[in-house]
């Protein structure tokens, strides 16, 4: 969740056309798809050979803030440059290669398979939902970011204190914060497009893709505490 802090605009613009801001959206949807399947293979390696299953308390913070505030400089650095889509998608990877710990937890689980499917669709589910509101919401949310800069901020000091304290009932509320906080964020950065405030693809695609990453595991994190079924 801490990545997201980052990514932060300064705020909304109105100097794209129309043909401009559908390019930026159209462009987008497909790098986000594209997105997706180095997460899916990072995600695969870091089960198949337990690589980050060591990565736990402050070893495990500093690995994924060090990864993640690098790569995200990184794409900031190269995002109107050619090597700003293999920068992103290696991102990307980097991040299913930090969700593959939770996931091999999730698959200890009798239902395992069931749960990962169900926050997979959840998170399917609210991004379509606030893709379509983005789409016929005419009112400016640009208000929004400071009280979700708050919120992500709340949620990430939260979370880095969960870390040491490892508390269920903690992790559970964070989780709770964070599904709420995010998919707001999907609606702000998703209006942001629509409205012309975000003009690069590569910066939108990263902010969504943040997006959906904190909704499905904190989606992830709930169902395994309330829906995990051991053997």
């Amino acid at each position: 969740m801490t990545d997201r802090i980052t990514t932060l605009g300064t705020g909304y613009g109105y100097g794209a056309s129309t043909a401009e801001r559908n390019k930026v959206l159209r462009n987008t949807y497909w790098l986000l798809a594209m997105s997706l399947v180095p997460t899916v293979l990072g995600a695969w390696l870091g089960v198949a050979t337990g690589i980050t299953l060591g990565l736990t308390g402050f070893l495990g913070l500093a690995v994924f803030m060090g990864g993640a505030f690098g790569f995200i400089y990184a794409i900031e650095k190269t995002k109107n440059s050619a090597a700003g889509v293999p920068v992103l998608l290696g991102f990307t990877f980097f991040m299913g290669l930090m969700l593959s710990r939770m996931i091999a937890m999730v698959l200890g689980f009798k239902n395992g398979s069931e749960l990962i499917m169900t926050a997979f669709g959840g998170t399917a589910g609210v991004f379509f939902v606030m893709a379509s509101l983005s789409s016929v919401i005419k009112r400016d949310l640009s208000g929004m970011g400071k009280w979700l800069f708050v919120g992500a901020l709340a949620i990430m000091v939260g979370g880095i204190i969960n870390v040491f304290v490892g508390s269920t009932a903690g992790m559970m509320a964070i989780s709770v914060a964070a599904i709420g906080v995010f998919s707001a964020y999907m609606l702000y950065d998703l209006k942001r497009i629509v409205d012309g405030g975000e003009t690069n693809y590569i910066s939108a695609t990263l902010a969504l893709y943040l997006d959906i990453v904190n909704v499905f595991q904190s989606l992830l994190a709930l169902l395994g505490i309330m829906g995990g079924e051991r053997d």
